[in-house]
């Protein structure tokens, strides 16, 4: 047995969309199981996102601490943002966020992984980029508003990131993942043999 995700689509009786939001909605499907019953499954449609893992040269990662309103605390993150245009892709909206969230740039990006945040119950598809060979970006800072006026910066090394993980103080999963993911990448076979920043990503089609 191959130990592989798959692509499978059980037939949908019906379908509605019961809530539209700015950037997502919930829907509602009727779903044929295999002994021929059908339920109801209810999920959030989510356009996807893109996150970004920008590690320094003296193996730190860059980090920001935002308000999330839904679990009422203030998380400590790497930079991320929504797949916002249809067939956007995903590596310019990386370097765009790394910008706008960071005014950071980077020279080396590769994938470090992909994911789905919550199967179960939303359609979310990150895309995790390792970014490296950091500076400064050119121009003003750009604008920010809402929740991003109250952001906090730190790089801090990914050994001290790896025991905040394991011991439940750091919870936002593109961290969590993301960190995780790059020890295990440096224990490999190494950083360079992650697959390049313009990797075909299933999950999310993207013109190159």
């Amino acid at each position: 047995m191959t130990i592989k995700d798959t692509p499978e689509e059980w037939e949908i009786r019906a379908t509605e969309t019961p809530f539209r939001g700015n950037k997502t909605s919930v829907r509602t499907d009727d779903v044929v199981m295999p002994d021929g019953s059908v339920v109801r499954r209810d999920y959030q449609v989510h356009p996807g996102s893109v996150a970004v893992l920008a590690l320094d040269d003296a193996g730190r990662v860059l980090l920001i601490r935002q308000y999330r309103h839904p679990v009422r605390q203030k998380l400590w993150e790497i930079p991320a943002g929504l797949l916002d245009v249809p067939g956007e892709n995903p590596l310019h909206a990386a370097q765009r966020e790394l910008y706008e969230e960071a005014h950071v740039k980077a020279e080396d990006w590769r994938v470090l992984t992909d994911v789905y945040t919550t199967p179960g119950g939303c359609d979310e598809a990150v895309r995790v980029f390792l970014a490296r060979d950091l500076s400064e970006a050119e121009g003003e800072r750009f604008a920010v508003e809402d929740e991003e006026t109250d952001l906090e910066y730190a790089r801090v090394p990914v050994d001290e990131l790896v025991r905040g993980v394991l011991a439940g103080e750091l919870h936002n999963n593109c961290l969590v993942v993301g960190v995780l993911s790059l020890v295990a990448a440096q224990q490999g076979e190494g950083l360079d043999a992650l697959r390049p920043a313009e990797a075909e990503w299933p999950a999310r089609p993207f013109e190159s």
